[in-house]
């Protein structure tokens, strides 16, 4: 199978960034080597999927952005995973921004799902307080936002700054 083969194959059924594809491409080569005359241009073949438009790294950041608010998790959460993903920052400021205004209901999603504070059943211990206080800092949530949520009694309804 030729090199651009794999990588259409790879476009077409996954949603990927550019280093996405070069990390799938690379790996590819080295599991069944490359028969080719001359050294495999990876990079180029990434160059003219984006020209086509089969690569849109910004388009992939701000789905991944919506995808991680859509499950609670914070702004440092996207962040980390846009980075992780090879995300360059100019491609990554619209998701950074959707998810900066998306803060709060990120953080009642998160809360929701995992029964913490209003959406609670009972009132929580302290040592619950803890955890779930430590949970929502590990979901990318800030100190400020966590705190609200964590201490708001069953019920209660908790306000956005």
């Amino acid at each position: 199978m030729k090199l651009r083969d794999l990588a259409l194959h790879y476009v077409g059924r996954y949603a990927t960034s550019r280093k996405k594809l070069s990390d799938y491409l690379r790996r590819k080569l080295r599991e069944r080597g490359w028969e080719g005359n001359a050294p495999a241009d990876i990079d180029g073949l990434i160059g003219d999927f984006v020209r086509l438009g089969y690569i849109d790294d910004a388009a992939f950041a701000a789905a991944r952005a919506r995808t991680l608010a859509a499950r609670g998790l914070g702004q440092r959460r996207v962040n980390e995973d846009l980075r992780a993903k090879g995300i360059s920052e100019i491609d990554a400021n619209d998701a950074r921004d959707e998810s900066a205004a998306q803060k709060w209901q990120s953080a009642e999603r998160f809360a929701q799902r995992k029964r913490i504070g209003p959406f609670a059943i009972e009132a929580a211990s302290e040592e619950q307080k803890r955890k779930q206080f430590a949970a929502f800092l590990r979901a990318g949530h800030d100190f400020e936002t966590a705190r609200k949520f964590v201490n708001a009694s069953p019920g209660e309804e908790v306000e956005a700054d």
